[in-house]
């Protein structure tokens, strides 16, 4: 269970993250939607799982290899803007948040779009636990 002072620094890494990654969207001009989803801090608030969803989705895998690729970077950035918040900026760790594809994958089935899940439960995919 995540305490509050947890829940705070999350959020407080969510928003920073969320700006430095817009910046460097509007500098590269790729024309890709990303937002920062959840952050979840580990009670000794050494490290930081960020959990990115990217929009259109056929560029995501190629982003989130350039993200954890610069993860000192941001990590640079966000101890820069959060110097007089955080006494030591958490080590990031960045994951892909799925979470959309699989409403969207739902949504679809109950359209009539693709089989229908209710009556075939294993064409859903399994959900990766983290």
């Amino acid at each position: 269970m995540e305490t509050n002072r947890q829940k705070k620094i999350a959020g407080i890494i969510q928003q920073d993250i969320a700006e430095i990654m817009q910046e460097a969207m509007r500098e590269s001009s790729i024309g890709v939607i990303i937002s920062v989803t959840k952050v979840r801090v580990t009670s000794d608030l050494g490290e930081a799982n960020v959990f990115i969803s990217v929009f259109p989705t056929k560029d995501r895998d190629k982003i989130i290899a350039e993200t954890i690729e610069q993860s000192r970077s941001i990590r640079h950035k966000l101890a820069q803007r959060t110097r007089h918040q955080l006494r030591r900026v958490p080590e990031l760790h960045f994951f892909v948040d799925d979470s959309l594809d699989y409403i969207e994958g739902i949504d679809n089935a109950l359209k009539g779009d693709v089989v229908n899940p209710i009556e075939h439960p294993e064409v859903l995919p399994k959900r990766k636990k983290i």
